[in-house]
């Protein structure tokens, strides 16, 4: 981890999720209090259809909920779209765009990725900007040429340590149990602070940077303990308490 960042693990659920998951919601935000859990920020993001009752479940927890992906608009002609300021007014507070499955199922660039990154800080929530390379890139020798690419992209200029979240997914480790060496992962943190600092500076020094990827129980302590990575995007492993707790707790413990 980085000194003096407060780590933050956050569980993207996808597109999974009905109401009879909201149970995991409360058990989540019930661990959330724990003394145990007090040196991390929590955070889930349900299905859209869930995030209002979920933000009411939360209310008077240490857990933070928020969105899967926004609108580059406010309001419009936009059938089956939700805006940052929707998420907003369902009282959420984080927002993830630019995630891997966006990019490739719906063309996502990196520039539409940093219009919505803009949206969401325009709302007055955090924006949670994921990057990573595919297989063939790491196979190619071109990942931290594909991060320094995404991240200048994808980025917005108004981001600051208090507004902005990275994110890095590896696309290859994403589901598929496979996760990067120690060293692979120390190797791409280290150049994304880089690349930070030298864009924003001290603010570049204080940002998260999360790993996502297959992160579990088992092997979460080990991933969170590597400097510069500041916490986790968690998926399948959030659609159960019991493990994302478990992270929570292993992150906690080399905070």
């Amino acid at each position: 981890m980085t000194p003096n960042i407060r780590p933050l693990v956050a569980g993207n659920w996808k597109m999974n999720g009905k109401r009879d998951a909201l149970g995991v919601v409360k058990q989540v935000a019930d661990a959330s209090d724990r003394d145990s859990l007090s040196k991390i920020d929590a955070l889930l993001c349900p299905p859209a259809t869930l995030l209002y009752v979920a933000t009411t479940l939360t209310e008077d927890s240490a857990l933070n909920i928020g969105g899967q992906d926004c609108h580059t608009n406010k309001s419009g002609a936009h059938t089956g779209d939700i805006s940052a300021e929707m998420i907003a007014d369902c009282l959420g507070s984080h927002v993830i765009v630019g995630h891997s499955e966006r990019r490739t199922d719906h063309g996502e660039t990196d520039a539409m990725v940093k219009e919505k990154a803009h949206a969401v800080l325009a709302s007055g929530l955090k924006a949670i900007v994921c990057i990573g390379e595919t297989e063939e890139e790491r196979k190619s020798g071109k990942t931290l040429d594909v991060l320094k690419t995404q991240l200048a992209g994808s980025v917005t200029d108004k981001a600051t340590a208090e507004n902005t979240v990275i994110a890095y997914e590896p696309v290859w480790a994403i589901g598929t149990g496979l996760v990067p060496s120690v060293e692979d992962v120390t190797e791409a943190h280290a150049f994304m602070r880089a690349e930070l600092v030298a864009r924003f500076g001290e603010a570049g020094q204080n940002m998260k940077i999360l790993y996502g990827g297959s992160v579990k129980p088992n092997n979460a302590a080990e991933l969170m303990s590597i400097l510069n990575v500041d916490g986790a995007l968690v998926g399948g492993a959030s659609l159960k308490a019991d493990d994302f707790i478990a992270i929570c707790e292993a992150t906690a413990s080399v905070a």
